[in-house]
């Protein structure tokens, strides 16, 4: 088959075009100095401003950036602040010994108990399930490949504190993503991100202190006054949550 010049150039155009693959938007640098943490500090608590008597914000850890170092702390503060949210949600359900009737491990559980106890009452199967899935979350977070492959880079190289990647490249359907499963901010505007970043932060740094307030009143009973008598007790190992039936070694 004999084809003109201008027709192989013609084919040669359209197929590099069709295979020429898709490449996701990269996204833009987030990596924030001192002044920039000063800036957050003011939106976040006019009052109090920026606290930092650590001198945190001025490290850098690992021999790493001082914006890299930044750009941890901020991951790690928005990270802690979701989980103390989940965590006082939780603590509130099971003081009240509410139960899933479809969920037979808790179902088998005895009422009454701190929530701390109830962690100690279930099965060492479901406490490993607990702490696999928590390890998956972290490892799908951290993995440089899942954030490229959706423009996106990791919070220590200019990407974007507090963002999980979405479950698209898992091999298996996932019905919902971590993070929000039903696209209420999808299409909400850049200002309206920014404020709802800042509320996340400040109810996470309450919920923080609020964990730790059922958790004190807890171990010692009257120490947290507005507590008492409603904070069940508890005289386990609060910091050793492996200590009752639970053993890595």
């Amino acid at each position: 088959l004999h084809f003109p010049p201008l027709q192989m150039l013609s084919l040669v155009s359209q197929s590099a075009a069709f295979s020429a693959p898709a490449t996701p938007a990269r996204a833009a640098v987030q990596m924030m100095d001192v002044s920039g943490l000063e800036a957050q500090a003011s939106k976040l608590n006019p009052v109090v401003g920026y606290f930092d008597p650590l001198k945190l914000g001025e490290g850098e850890f690992w021999g790493d950036s001082n914006a890299a170092t930044i750009g941890f702390l901020r991951e790690s503060e928005i990270k802690h602040g979701r989980v103390a949210m989940a965590g006082f949600v939780g603590y509130i359900v099971h003081a009240n010994d509410i139960r899933f009737p479809f969920d037979k491990i808790a179902t088998s559980v005895p009422t009454g108990l701190a929530p701390q106890a109830v962690w100690d009452a279930i099965p060492e199967a479901a406490k490993w399930q607990i702490i696999l899935t928590i390890g998956f979350f972290e490892f799908w977070r951290e993995n440089s490949y899942v954030l490229e492959a959706e423009g996106e880079k990791h919070y220590m190289r200019g990407g974007k504190p507090g963002y999980f990647p979405t479950f698209d490249a898992l091999p298996h359907p996932v019905p919902f993503n971590l993070f929000d499963p039903f696209k209420l901010s999808k299409s909400a505007s850049p200002e309206k991100k920014a404020s709802g970043l800042l509320k996340e932060i400040n109810n996470g740094r309450l919920a923080m202190i609020g964990l730790f307030g059922f958790l004190s009143e807890s171990q010692v009973p009257g120490s947290v006054p507005a507590l008492t008598g409603i904070v069940r007790p508890y005289d386990g190992e609060i910091m050793g949550p492996f200590t009752a039936d639970f053993s890595i070694f």
